[in-house]
């Protein structure tokens, strides 16, 4: 991983390939390792021949883990995506998140839209515009000092997702609230750049991918057949309609 500065936080990101400059931003809990490298999308998009550049959001990964809930607004979130962009001195990119990182690429697209060529939305769907359910459950899951004491279903997936990866659960328990404001469905609209929707059909937390693709003028959704929330991210079918829909619209 190589780091830079934004907002008085030191950001991890990694650069790998070369090619058209390609974006990745992982979701609530996990990494730029995790969400990408360990489920084959690194290799799988350097090998097609795409620069691919993965950020560790704020409170993940290697990178600066403040503890307070204001710092972790999907605003300032897509701001380190914008500066990262600027500290590579690049100009337009492809841009794929998944769950969280879906909501920061739309806040990115919608803040920096010259920077933005095309979107990949993955694992969130119409919620990124009704809301994915009550997360509060989720950060009184991470700050329990008992793991095993979690009743809540979504909770305890979380908070064992976060004991894996041996991550900093207050900045979790900070982030998750903050970090899901909806966007309107009349700014759906304003993002007029080529998007893909994809969503696993067996996730509880997304929303419907065709909903969310229908309120954007070029948006296109794909079901990721019998895939939740947490396996959709490495699926062969999303990493084929991806490749498919990078192909139809070069940089």
């Amino acid at each position: 991983m190589q780091f830079f500065d934004n907002d008085g936080l030191k950001i991890a990101y990694l650069d790998e390939g070369d090619g058209e400059p390609l974006l990745l931003i992982h979701g609530f809990a996990s990494s730029a390792f995790y969400n990408w490298v360990q489920p084959g999308w690194v290799p799988t998009l350097t090998a097609a021949g795409y620069r691919t550049i993965a950020i560790d959001n704020r409170g993940h990964g290697q990178s600066d883990k403040p503890h307070d809930m204001s710092v972790y607004t999907p605003t300032l979130m897509a701001g380190d995506a914008a500066a990262l962009l600027d500290h590579l001195g690049i100009a337009q990119a492809h841009v794929m998140g998944y769950s969280m990182g879906a909501r920061i690429s739309a806040f990115l697209a919608l803040q920096h839209p010259k920077r933005v060529h095309d979107l990949v939305f993955g694992g969130l769907g119409i919620g990124m515009v009704e809301g994915a359910g009550d997360w509060s459950p989720i950060a009184e899951a991470l700050l329990a000092d008992d793991a095993e004491s979690i009743s809540h279903p979504r909770g305890k997936m979380f908070r064992m997702f976060a004991d894996k990866t041996k991550s900093d659960k207050i900045a979790l328990a900070a982030c998750v609230i903050t970090s899901k404001e909806e966007i309107s469905a009349e700014n759906m609209a304003r993002i007029t750049q080529p998007a893909l929707v994809a969503v696993g059909t067996k996730d509880d937390i997304g929303g419907s991918p065709h909903r969310l693709a229908e309120l954007m003028p070029r948006g296109k959704a794909i079901d990721i057949p019998n895939r939740d929330h947490m396996l959709a991210v490495g699926d062969k079918v999303f990493k084929q309609a991806v490749l498919e829909f990078l192909k139809r619209h070069p940089l």
